[in-house]
C-alpha cells in the first residue's frame, strides 16, 4: 500500500487473525490441566508443546511455497478451519493422546496461519505503519494468551456444569468455545475483499527459500525467531512449576503465572504498537532485549513472592516486541523475497518445540538454570542488534 491511510475495513478481520493465533498458547494450560488429572511425569507433558511446536519447522517453508501460488487469504483460511477442528479433537477424551492430536492439529492450523497472516497484514496497511500494526497484532495474541487460560479453567467448566456434564476434563469445553471463535474469523475474512499483493513472475522454491540462509543476516534473524519464540514457550510451559518450586508458591495459583505474563505481554505490545509509530525499530529491539535480560538476572535471585510476580510481568515487557521486531525488521530489508523470509521465520518458530523441555531439564538440575538458558538466548538476541543487513 503506499497511501498512508489505514483501511480498517480490510484491517480488522486479518488482525483479529492474531486472537486466534494465541490458541496455541494454550499448550501451558493444557501441560496444568493434565498434571491435576493423571500421574503422567511432569517432562512427558512437555510433549504437549513439543506437537504443537514443531509442526513450524516441518511446514512452515513448504507453506510459504504454497502460499505464493495459492494466495495468503486462500491460505489463511485453510488454517482457519484446521485449527477449529483441532480445538473440538477433545470431545474425544481428556487423556494424553487425545490432547496431543488436539494440539498438534492445534500447532499444524498455527503454522499455516503465522507464515500467511503476518505477510497479509503487511499488504493491508501503509509501509511506514507495518511495524507498529504488527507489534499491534501481537498486542491482540497477547489478549487472546491472556484470556486463554481463564477461558479454560473458568469458563470451560461453567460450561460443562450448565449443560450438566459432571466428567474428568471440563476445562475441555473452553476450547470448544474457541472452536466457535476460529470458525467465525473463517467466516468474516471470507467475506471481505482484501488488497493482496501478488507477484506473478514471482517463483517460490524450496531452493530459493533456503538459499536465503547463505546470507548471513538473514541467517542471523531466523535463529533470533527460534530463541525469542523459546523463551516465550518456555516461561509459558515452565513458569507454575518455578514458581512452586522455588518459592512455594500454591500450585493451583502458580499456574496462572502464565496469566501474568501474557497480561504483561499485552500491555508491551500494546505500547510498542504506539512508540514504534515513531521511534526506530533496530533501537527499540536493542533496548527491549537489555530490558528482558536485567530483569531475567534479577528473577533469579529474587526470594520474595511479590517481587518475583512483578517480575515475570516485567520480563514479559521486555520480550513482548522482539518477535515483530525482527520480522518486520528483516522483511523490510528484504521486501522482495517476502514468501520466502516468512516461511523460513515460522520454521524457526520451532524453538518453542525444543526449548520448554531444555528449560524444564536445567530446572531439575538447579532451580534457576531454566533462567539461565533464557538469559542465554536473550543475549544472543541482543548481539543480533549490531549485525547490518547485506543485499
Amino acid at each position: 500500500m503506499s497511501k498512508e491511510t489505514i483501511n480498517y475495513k480490510m484491517l480488522l478481520p486479518v488482525i483479529t487473525t492474531f486472537f486466534v493465533v494465541s490458541f496455541v498458547d494454550l499448550v501451558g494450560t493444557g501441560v496444568d490441566e493434565l498434571k491435576q488429572s493423571s500421574d503422567t511425569p511432569a517432562y512427558l507433558l512437555q510433549l504437549i508443546p513439543f506437537v504443537a511446536f514443531i509442526w513450524y519447522f516441518v511446514l512452515s517453508v513448504p507453506v510459504g511455497i504454497w502460499q505464493s501460488r495459492a494466495g495468503k487469504k486462500r491460505v489463511l483460511s485453510v488454517s482457519l478451519i484446521i485449527t477449529t477442528i483441532g480445538l473440538f479433537v477433545p470431545i474425544l477424551g481428556n487423556s494424553l493422546p487425545v490432547i496431543l492430536l488436539s494440539f498438534s492439529l492445534l500447532g499444524i492450523g498455527n503454522t499455516i496461519m503465522q507464515v500467511s497472516a503476518s505477510p497479509l497484514l503487511i499488504d493491508v496497511v501503509p509501509e511506514s505503519k507495518a511495524s507498529g500494526i504488527l507489534s499491534f497484532s501481537q498486542f491482540i495474541k497477547s489478549l487472546g494468551s491472556m484470556i486463554g487460560p481463564y477461558v479454560a479453567a473458568v469458563v470451560g467448566p461453567f460450561l460443562a456444569a450448565a449443560i450438566g456434564f459432571e466428567g474428568e476434563g471440563t476445562w475441555r469445553f473452553g476450547l470448544y468455545l474457541l472452536g466457535l471463535v476460529s470458525l467465525l474469523v473463517f467466516l468474516w475474512l471470507n467475506a471481505t475483499e482484501l488488497n493482496e499483493i501478488r507477484k506473478t513472475d514471482e517463483t517460490v522454491t524450496l531452493s530459493s527459500c533456503f538459499s536465503l540462509l547463505r546470507n548471513r543476516y538473514i541467517a542471523m534473524m531466523v535463529l533470533g525467531i527460534f530463541a525469542v519464540v523459546g523463551i516465550d514457550v518456555a516461561i509459558n510451559s515452565n513458569i507454575g512449576s518455578f514458581l512452586h518450586l522455588k518459592l512455594g508458591i500454591d500450585m493451583e495459583a502458580a499456574k496462572y503465572g502464565k496469566s501474568v505474563y501474557f497480561f504483561a505481554k499485552m500491555l508491551g505490545t500494546l505500547v510498542g504498537g504506539f512508540l514504534l509509530m515513531r521511534f526506530n525499530a533496530n533501537t527499540f529491539l536493542r533496548f527491549s532485549t537489555l530490558l528482558a535480560i536485567l530483569f531475567v538476572i534479577a528473577l533469579s535471585f529474587i526470594q520474595h513472592q511479590i517481587m518475583a510476580w512483578i517480575l515475570v510481568g516485567l520480563v514479559s515487557i521486555g520480550v513482548s516486541n522482539i518477535f515483530p521486531l525482527i520480522y518486520s525488521i528483516t522483511v523490510g530489508n528484504y521486501s522482495g523475497r517476502a514468501n520466502e523470509i516468512s516461511g523460513l521465520m515460522m520454521m524457526a518458530i520451532s524453538g518453542g518445540a525444543i526449548f520448554p523441555m531444555v528449560v524444564a531439564f536445567a530446572m531439575e538440575v538447579n532451580l534457576n538454570g531454566g533462567l539461565w538458558i533464557i538469559l542465554g538466548l536473550l543475549l544472543f538476541i541482543l548481539m543480533l542488534t549490531s549485525i547490518k543487513s547485506k543485499k
